[in-house]
């Protein structure tokens, strides 16, 4: 039985404010639901190593979410982080932060993993997916142009692979495509059929 046919006895729902996310799920047929935004603690213990982040905080995000679930509720977090020389790099805070973000990442390689959630009333799965990336060197012209026109303050790294610096500066990728867009729908697809 196909997953779209499995999901119409169960609500899924989609923990996430990001409109990404949002089309990648709908793009794989799946119907669900995107929760209300809710706060959530995203600290991380400091002592985690890098790659267990995204993980982590998609297990808070799956945590602090203010509902209880019906007995046929699927809910999805994930949570997706940037790292380059062990250092994650969240959403920037301002411009200055996402220059120094792109001057970090320019003409070298990073990782970007995505943690993702499922849970019921009942059980809960977890599981991460890794994808390399390596961008050109970029000029300050190039990363002025990107941040004003862009303004990229709400992803992690302070780019996303589907605009404008995906194209001009990614010589290379590693792993899902759709990873670094924020959710490795593959993955999710397979691991939801699975948990149901």
């Amino acid at each position: 039985m196909l997953l779209h046919e499995k999901l119409k006895s169960y609500h899924l729902i989609l923990a996430s404010a990001s409109p990404r996310r949002r089309q990648l799920l709908a793009d794989c047929g799946l119907v669900f639901d995107v929760a209300a935004k809710f706060d959530c603690d995203e600290s991380f213990p400091t002592d985690m190593p890098s790659s267990g982040v995204a993980e982590y905080i998609s297990q808070q995000k799956s945590r602090f979410y203010p509902h209880a679930l019906a007995p046929n509720d699927v809910l999805v977090t994930a949570d997706t982080v940037v790292i380059v020389d062990d250092t994650i790099l969240g959403k920037p805070t301002d411009e200055q932060d996402a220059v120094r973000m792109l001057r970090l990442l320019s003409g070298r390689a990073h990782q970007v993993i995505t943690g993702v959630t499922l849970r019921t009333a009942e059980r809960e799965r977890s599981f991460s997916v890794e994808s390399r990336v390596v961008f050109r060197t970029l000029s300050d012209e190039e990363i002025a142009y990107y941040i004003r026109e862009y303004r990229p303050f709400d992803k992690a790294g302070a780019y996303g692979i589907q605009e404008w610096i995906g194209y001009v500066a990614i010589e290379s990728i590693e792993g899902s495509f759709f990873n670094v867009m924020g959710l490795p729908v593959q993955k999710l697809y397979v691991e939801l059929d699975k948990f149901l």
